[in-house]
């Protein structure tokens, strides 16, 4: 029997209209590409743009959403259109008012490359997918004082939130992990928990490991006050790094674990307040995209206008 024209096929998940540009409300705007330069990522140069709010007041400082790969975040065309989301929960009154920082991976070169696009910049891998704090430190103590040079927002954790895709899932997850009291909140959709950061030891130096330790990590440290909201697809990748689908599933058994034994392994106080969402998509950040808006309602459910 032949198959129905409209028949949905894995992976397929259109944006919701909390996704498309609505007529019929305020819009914030979306200031940038501006160029930056890190001294602690050195030699390299990243873009970032600012989503102002509409109705936008510096006496009442609102959230902070900051996205990875802010090129794809911002993408007019793209599965995220992140400024959409934030126009239309806000319009609605279902999230508090937030400004957006948008941030590309560095580049290893004096001047952002103009003929870059959509890809990925060429030091996206040594930042994103080190388990370690310098790609949050940069954040927190050079990008963020930037952009607060002309904006204010909010500094309580919890009305902090860090967001990505694929590696740019665990990068956000790792300047929660490391920096709590900076970002209460992170979303993350087929994220990277692999092993793309490993290296393996040499005589010279010592093994640097990847973000496939992060499942034994959860389960051996002290509970971080995080919110976290977790997607990924089981037709995710497959290769030398790890198996993606099944790397997410570790992540959320752990979580889970570590909330559940807290008191006999004193992990706590803190327990990990986590929402997870699996479908049947591949390495894409379609059915990201399409639950972005409903990740945003849920992290941010009790700060209702």
């Amino acid at each position: 029997m032949p198959a129905l024209a409209d028949e949905r096929k894995p992976g397929d998940y259109p944006l919701t209209p909390d996704s498309l540009v609505q007529a019929n409300i305020k819009h914030g705007r979306l200031e940038g590409p501006f160029e930056f330069h890190s001294k602690l990522v050195p030699n390299t140069v990243r873009r970032y743009w600012i989503y102002v709010p509409a109705d936008y007041d510096a006496s009442r400082p609102p959230n902070l959403l900051v996205f990875q790969d802010g090129q794809r975040a911002t993408n007019p065309d793209g599965s995220l259109r992140v400024q959409n989301v934030l126009d239309n929960l806000i319009a609605k009154g279902d999230i508090p008012a937030t400004l957006g920082v948008f941030v590309t991976p560095g580049n290893v070169s004096e001047h952002y490359p103009a003929n870059l696009g959509m890809s990925n910049p060429d030091n996206r891998a040594p930042e994103y997918d080190a388990v370690n704090d310098t790609y949050a430190r940069m954040l927190i103590e050079e990008l963020l004082p930037e952009v607060a040079k002309s904006y204010s927002f909010a500094s309580d954790p919890k009305r902090r939130a860090i967001g990505g895709t694929s590696s740019g899932a665990i990068a956000s997850f790792t300047v929660g992990w490391t920096h709590p009291e900076a970002f209460g909140n992170v979303i993350s959709a087929i994220g990277s928990y692999t092993s793309i950061g490993y290296h393996p030891a040499t005589a010279t130096t010592p093994a640097v490991y990847g973000g496939d330790t992060y499942p034994g990590l959860i389960r051996k440290s002290k509970i971080r006050p995080l919110r976290i909201f977790m997607q990924d697809g089981s037709n995710d990748l497959d290769n030398e790094h790890g198996n993606w689908f099944l790397a997410n599933q570790q992540m959320v058994k752990s979580i889970e674990w570590a909330n559940a034994n807290a008191d006999q392994w004193k992990l706590g106080p803190a327990r990990y307040d986590l929402k997870y969402v699996w479908g049947d998509g591949g390495h894409s950040d379609a059915q990201g995209g399409q639950l972005l808006p409903d990740a945003l309602r849920w992290i941010w459910r009790d700060q209702r206008p």
